[in-house]
């Protein structure tokens, strides 16, 4: 079976990996374009150090990137992580089709934070889903999902590299394998049972201290390593990334404790002893 390889980063070049090492077919690999003074994407830098044809276009919605995916002649185009959008014509060239992977239980937690969101906002589960993707955002029919525990100390980081991530390889080499019996599952979103949100950004990183205490340590491992949360202490601004919850009461915000551990803060319920 001819299959285009399209995505960018380590999962992208993860998903490469594990198909050459299978000895499938790829016949192409796209990613997003190398940006002036960035090193290149880890999946380009597979697909040259193996000699697969590699390209790069800025944008999916030119007659010229069209022609391009038609030119492939492959049987189905895996989606491994990919920000640009691509158009229907050039999702539905291949034979059979584009399939994607997309962490989370999709319809909910849509977006590009998917991961994050649902640490934050107190889930104790999530997982991550292979779908046909259309033009909306996150959207289209689910091919099949997975799904996992979020511990009650994990971190994104946790989360994503030690689940998801891997979880996701399979799960991309799983559906090849059903294309590739003409098992074609399609089964629709219930977009009203679902929620999409957009970036987690700093300012969702922010640590308020007279919050609960489960919800200030929810967003600190939300936003571990990225964004990374962060609080005010004693007139400056504090990265926080590892932490830990403890017992205690005092006034939400005051620093309780300073040691070779790292600092105590007193939250609403409790304390966190922020380690980095």
């Amino acid at each position: 079976m001819r299959i285009v390889v399209h995505g960018q980063q380590a999962f992208g070049r993860a998903v490469l990996e594990r198909l050459l090492e299978r000895g499938e077919d790829v016949v192409a690999v796209c990613t997003a374009p190398t940006k002036e003074g960035k090193p290149e994407d880890p999946l380009a830098e597979l697909a040259r150090e193996k000699g697969l044809p590699l390209h790069q276009p800025a944008s999916w919605k030119t007659p010229e990137a069209l022609e391009l995916m038609k030119s492939f002649d492959a049987d189905v185009c895996m989606m491994a992580y990919v920000l640009l959008f691509v158009p229907e014509e050039v999702r539905d060239a291949p034979k059979f089709g584009t399939f994607q992977y997309h962490p989370s239980l999709c319809p909910l937690h849509r977006g590009p934070s998917s991961i994050n969101w649902p640490i934050a906002m107190g889930s104790t589960r999530t997982g991550l889903t292979i779908f046909w993707p259309d033009d909306g955002l996150d959207e289209g029919p689910i091919m099949m999902q997975k799904s996992c525990d979020i511990g009650p100390d994990e971190t994104l980081g946790d989360v994503y590299f030690k689940k998801l991530f891997p979880m996701g390889v399979d799960a991309m080499m799983e559906g090849l394998d059903l294309v590739k019996a003409g098992i074609i599952i399609k089964h629709d979103q219930r977009l009203d049972q679902g929620s999409y949100e957009s970036w987690f950004r700093k300012a969702d990183a922010a640590i308020d201290w007279a919050k609960p205490v489960e919800q200030t340590y929810a967003t600190i491992r939300a936003a571990n390593p990225a964004p990374g949360a962060w609080t005010t202490l004693k007139g400056e601004t504090v990265q926080v990334y590892d932490s830990a919850r403890t017992d205690g009461e005092g006034t939400p915000g005051e620093v309780v404790a300073i040691s070779d551990e790292g600092v105590v803060v007193q939250g609403a319920g409790g304390r966190i002893l922020l380690k980095r």
